[in-house]
């Protein structure tokens, strides 16, 4: 070991690059340390379809406030959760299942939804 550091002292070029792949450890530390926050907040990050969907959910008599969740895969959408107020109504209920499958051009079975507390 004391071999080591003395090649170290008497090395600059290696001391240099050891360094330097320290920080680049840091630094991959730190970004995979940093996404991960991220991406357990991406719950709340929308995209612009789940915008949209929301927008246009409000807009139909009954639902009130709704939170729209799409999954997408590598073939297009593979489901559609819908969290909204007036889901305990059949009809607004049927409402919604309609527009969401007009909208988005789904079949109705991968669509989801229940009330709001």
């Amino acid at each position: 070991m004391k071999k080591l550091l003395e090649q170290l002292k008497n090395n600059k070029t290696l001391l240099i690059i050891l360094a330097l792949v320290i920080v680049l450890i840091l630094i991959v530390v730190f970004y995979n340390d940093t996404s991960g926050d991220a991406s357990a907040g991406s719950f709340n990050d929308k995209t612009q379809t789940e915008i949209k969907l929301e927008g246009i959910l409000s807009s139909i008599d009954g639902v009130g406030e709704s939170n729209v969740m799409v999954t997408e895969g590598a073939d297009g959408i593979e489901g559609v959760i819908i969290v909204c107020q007036g889901a305990d109504n059949i009809m607004t209920r049927n409402d919604i299942l309609n527009a969401v499958s007009t909208a988005l051009n789904i079949e109705k079975n991968i669509i989801a939804i229940y009330a709001m507390n």
